[in-house]
């Protein structure tokens, strides 16, 4: 459980945001139940994995917000993020009843693009090997992992061109700005990395 009032914040306004999705996800037309799930875990998992990308930079805060290790509160939204991000494709091949669904099309530069979530799928499971072999790989596996951004990248251009809820202005405007603070905070972080690199090279002088 969070450690101070601003953790339960911080968890609240993520519930809100869940909610707020859910609802204006009910609210577009379907078809059937199964086109409601193939759209709500498609936007869970872009939602759940941009947050687990966002908190990267803040280990120190949100370790105190918790009263936890950092890497278990990431970890908790990567793994709803990863599950998601997985039951969305694996939904919709059940539902159209072809598993290329799966395979990147290169049938021309708009297909590709639009259909950009088949590539982000595989390179997801590459960034989590990349984390489960961290302590075979320590010089590696951290660039490995930041593929993490090539995904969200993906699927927000996948969600644009093509996403039926992108077509809610709002859905629209809270997926882009989660995208616009994922990109943020690799600078942010990749700024801490070279800040603390320095630092260790002035030690060493």
């Amino acid at each position: 459980m969070p450690s101070k009032r601003e953790g339960y914040l911080l968890i609240l306004g993520i519930l809100v945001l869940i909610i707020i999705v859910s609802v204006l996800a009910f609210s577009i037309p379907y078809d059937d139940p199964l086109t409601l799930i193939v759209r709500l875990f498609a936007l869970y998992g872009f939602l759940f994995l941009s947050i687990a990308t966002i908190m990267t930079p803040f280990l120190k805060e949100i370790t105190k917000l918790f009263g936890k290790p950092f890497i278990k509160i990431h970890h908790i939204f990567a793994v709803f993020g990863l599950a998601s991000a997985t039951i969305h494709p694996v939904t919709y091949s059940i539902q159209a009843q072809n598993i290329l669904v799966f395979i990147p099309s290169f049938a021309s530069w708009y297909d590709f693009w639009s259909l950009a979530g088949r590539p982000a799928l595989p390179i997801i499971y590459v960034a989590l090997i990349a984390v489960l072999l961290r302590n075979q790989i320590q010089n590696y596996w951290r660039p490995v992992h930041a593929l993490m951004y090539i995904v969200l990248f993906f699927g927000i251009v996948h969600g644009n061109l093509i996403g039926t809820d992108f077509q809610n202005i709002v859905i629209l405007i809270i997926f882009n700005s989660l995208f616009g603070a994922a990109i943020v905070t690799f600078i942010l972080k990749r700024l801490q990395q070279y800040q603390l690199k320095k630092r260790r090279s002035r030690k060493n002088i």
